[in-house]
């Protein structure tokens, strides 16, 4: 990047997303940074992110499946409230129809913590898992899937308005699951991978 010239873009506005000081239970860290998944819908993650745009914040809620790597459920609202989180959740769970079981790896926010969002997890029969208190590594490869969509898509936007900003997410997220190629896949996308291993198993 030095030879060519090129700097980085930095976001202009931080907005905080993750409140872990509430009196809600906290999972263990069972995932403990094992990332590395075998096969499709053994372990998502999950987090919020903010987009600005000169209407004010919008919110971002995704689920990942560790495996391939692909955004399998998501949603975006003017609030990130735990309905947020729980629509993000409810896509993924009917799109993916996992067997229980499964391993659900979030923050500790209240989003996540709270009872309403433990309710949906017990009746789909998935396990939790939180991050250790302010240690963004627990769950780094939502963080960096955020920063990929940050870096590549939307710091180099002014969005006029909160619509605009969500056609840009929404296009970015088609590109990523279908074309955005990956080291950690051998330099495939997403949706690639997850169809060469079904393709194996067949």
């Amino acid at each position: 990047m030095s030879e060519l010239g090129l700097k980085v873009r930095y976001p202009k506005k931080f907005k905080i997303t993750t409140d872990s000081d509430h009196n809600d239970s906290i999972s263990p860290n069972t995932l403990d940074r094992q990332f590395t998944v075998t096969s499709p819908n053994k372990v998502w993650t999950t987090d919020i992110t903010y987009i600005w745009t000169l209407e004010g914040w919008i919110y971002l809620a995704v689920v990942i499946d560790l495996f391939s790597r692909q955004v399998v459920g998501w949603t975006i609202n003017e609030h990130m409230r735990t309905s947020l989180c729980v629509n993000a959740l409810q896509m993924a769970f009917w799109r993916r129809k996992p067997r229980p079981g499964l391993l659900h790896h979030s923050d500790r926010s209240s989003q996540y913590a709270n009872k309403e969002y433990r309710n949906h997890l017990s009746v789909m029969k998935i396990k939790q898992s939180m991050s250790r208190k302010g240690n963004c590594w627990d769950n780094s490869p939502t963080e960096r899937f955020f920063r990929s969509l940050k870096s590549e898509q939307l710091n180099h936007e002014k969005f006029r308005t909160k619509e605009a900003a969500k056609l840009s997410i929404i296009d970015y997220l088609a590109f990523y699951n279908g074309k955005r190629t990956h080291s950690k896949l051998g330099y495939k996308p997403p949706l690639e991978f997850e169809r060469d291993f079904h393709k194996k198993q067949a």
